[in-house]
């Protein structure tokens, strides 16, 4: 084992706020997808580990995309990847678009505006959402979409974790902009409650959020795979849920996480109205004369 994985949180894909690999989507492309996620799982944890310099965490990151890239061998998640990749014909390009989000976690800690925020998102969520549609053969004319999805997935992991980031790893990715517009810094982030003004930013943030999720709407119509349009379908109706707990709940001091009772219940829900809007956009076949 390498001292790259020596460091891993435990954290795994069930843990997640979102399904990743989920039995909905087709048994052929699980394995795959869940060996993309050990290695950013792993990277991620690098990126977000309290007892490591940035130099120290951008050493490592680099080793990961040397044996992503066939350059090293020191990460056996990251070799295990290349060689699945290579199995099924696809690129490293997305793996390596994450690593750039992970150096960027590794060295900076406070994002300007909205539109910096985005251009993170470029590169530490889009490229996932890429990913499985390259895994399904889906056309790349649905990456609009799947970028919209992802980056809302992100900003809503960002909202609900405020207070943690900030007070575990001093990192605040809610934009300094908005938060001097309510006569805030990012040290009301570290009180044990949210303050009426930052109340009103996160409400504002999870605003934008729902309209990010607007703009993906038409993802779980736009791809082939069923059973992948299920499983965005879910991610889908659980973002919208989360966007709109944000604002009402305050992340500093209540729970804004769905229960799994209540996740599962969104998740149902999710998947039958996916499903119900295929069966109607199928074209209707004329009568035979």
């Amino acid at each position: 084992m390498s001292d790259i994985e020596d460091l891993a949180s435990g954290k795994g894909s069930g843990d997640e706020n979102f399904p990743v690999a989920s039995a909905l989507i087709a048994a052929r492309h699980r394995p795959l997808v869940l060996a993309f996620y050990r290695v950013a799982r792993l990277s991620d944890d690098v990126a977000d580990h309290p007892g490591l310099s940035a130099d120290d965490k951008l050493r490592r990151l680099d080793a990961v995309e040397a044996s992503l890239t066939g350059a090293g061998e020191a990460v056996p998640a990251a070799v295990a990847l290349k060689r699945a990749l290579g199995e099924r014909g696809l690129s490293d390009r997305h793996m390596l678009d994450l690593l750039t989000a992970f150096r960027q976690d590794a060295v900076k800690t406070r994002y300007a505006n909205w539109d910096e925020l985005m251009d993170y998102c470029r590169y530490s969520a889009a490229p996932v959402g890429r990913f499985v549609l390259d895994v399904h053969d889906e056309d790349r004319a649905t990456w609009p979409a799947s970028d919209a999805l992802c980056a809302a997935l992100q900003v809503i992991n960002h909202l609900q974790d405020c207070g943690k980031d900030y007070r575990d790893l001093d990192r605040v990715y809610v934009p300094l902009d908005a938060l001097a517009a309510a006569g805030l810094d990012v040290r009301a982030l570290g009180d044990i409650k949210g303050t009426p003004g930052l109340r009103a930013v996160i409400t504002e943030l999870a605003g934008r959020t729902t309209r990010l999720l607007h703009d993906a709407r038409p993802l779980a119509r736009g791809v082939r795979d069923l059973r992948l349009a299920l499983e965005i379908g879910v991610i889908h109706r659980l973002a919208d849920s989360l966007a709109r707990r944000l604002m009402v709940h305050d992340p500093l001091s209540e729970r804004v996480h769905h229960s799994k009772i209540q996740a599962l219940g969104v998740a149902l829900r999710g998947a039958a109205a996916t499903f119900g809007g295929r069966l109607s956009a199928r074209p209707v076949r004329q009568a035979e004369a």
